[in-house]
């Protein structure tokens, strides 16, 4: 077996390599099937329009060899870079703010310490390219900066795209404009969106949200590190990789339909809870096992377990919980 997976990752000592094996050959067939439909829709081009045929395709999943280009193309990310040739490299040849160069450095070390591609042994190191990305974008994007959580974003679209350029215009098309103002110094937008959740359980999982008020725990506690790294280290990777496909055509609300397709699946485990840590270490237990690695069914879940979820719904929440936040300072 092997112990490093194919995105460089280390797998864990009590990885479960038997069910793991089980799953995956099974998938292997669903993969191949996919990519033949996804070769024939794309017919040699590097072009697609938006359209309900893309949008089922892209729920089923993207093959690996298509990923990089479908996201670039579906998040206008493919657009914004023919339209500034040259910025990126612009960007990393301009002056730099030597305090955001210094906070970037510092989490260098510690962003995926479990893969071998982002170690200084490696060859190519991607932490050179990651350091790139970032100092590139938070002098692109001065009210964002760098964030902790976006060195964790940024490597995993390097790990997909293999390439500078592209990983950052991906990175702004998710900061600029899919995650309204998670990394924003007042984490303004990712406070609401862990609110928003909180409502969304009220009215879809009512005996979860009864629970957690009536032991005092704030979703921020249990939920913040789901939104923070868009399921990074919190999901396995070919699981996130598919929330991911859906993340860049549809937008936000992918998180949440994974977050209360976890949620209402184990409403009866998190429910035999009794006290504050049992609610967190429950939490913690839900996004592991064969439900979450077979991702496969994990993502015909998430578009039906949660119910109807428009985004007209979730703006409407945004709105509502926003106020509710300005107005606590």
């Amino acid at each position: 077996f092997c112990r490093v997976d194919p995105y460089g990752f280390e797998r864990p000592e009590d990885f479960d390599y038997a069910s793991y094996e089980a799953f995956f050959s099974g998938y292997l067939v669903v993969l191949t099937r996919r990519a033949i439909k996804w070769s024939k829709l794309l017919k040699g081009k590097n072009s697609i329009q938006k359209s309900l045929k893309v949008k089922r395709y892209i729920r089923k999943g993207i093959p690996n060899e298509h990923r990089a280009l479908i996201w670039m193309i579906v998040s206008g990310a493919q657009t914004n870079m023919e339209q500034n040739p040259g910025y990126y490299h612009r960007l990393l040849e301009g002056e730099k703010n030597d305090k955001l160069v210094e906070a970037i450095k510092t989490d260098m070390n510690r962003t995926f310490p479990d893969n071998v591609k982002f170690r200084k042994t490696a060859d190519p190191c991607l932490q050179h390219t990651l350091y790139n990305v970032l100092v590139a974008y938070g002098h692109h994007n001065k009210a964002v900066g760098y964030c902790q959580g976006m060195n964790f974003i940024a490597g995993y679209l390097i790990l997909i795209t293999k390439n500078e350029e592209e990983s950052f215009w991906l990175l702004d098309a998710l900061i600029g404009r899919i995650l309204p103002d998670y990394y924003s110094p007042a984490m303004l937008g990712l406070k609401t969106d862990q609110e928003v959740l909180g409502e969304l359980v009220k009215m879809k999982v009512p005996a979860v949200a009864e629970l957690m008020e009536r032991h005092g725990v704030m979703w921020t506690l249990v939920v913040s590190r789901w939104f923070i790294c868009l399921f990074i280290d919190i999901l396995p990777v070919e699981t996130v990789l598919r929330i991911w496909d859906c993340l860049f055509y549809e937008g936000s609300k992918i998180i949440f339909r994974v977050a209360l397709t976890l949620i209402k699946q184990h409403q009866a485990f998190i429910l035999e809870a009794t006290n504050f840590p049992d609610i967190c270490e429950k939490f913690k237990q839900i996004t592991k096992g064969t439900f979450v690695t077979e991702c496969h069914s994990f993502m015909q879940k998430i578009f039906t377990e949660p119910g109807s979820l428009s985004m007209a719904t979730i703006n409407k929440l945004r709105e509502t919980c926003r106020e509710k936040l300005l107005s606590q300072g």
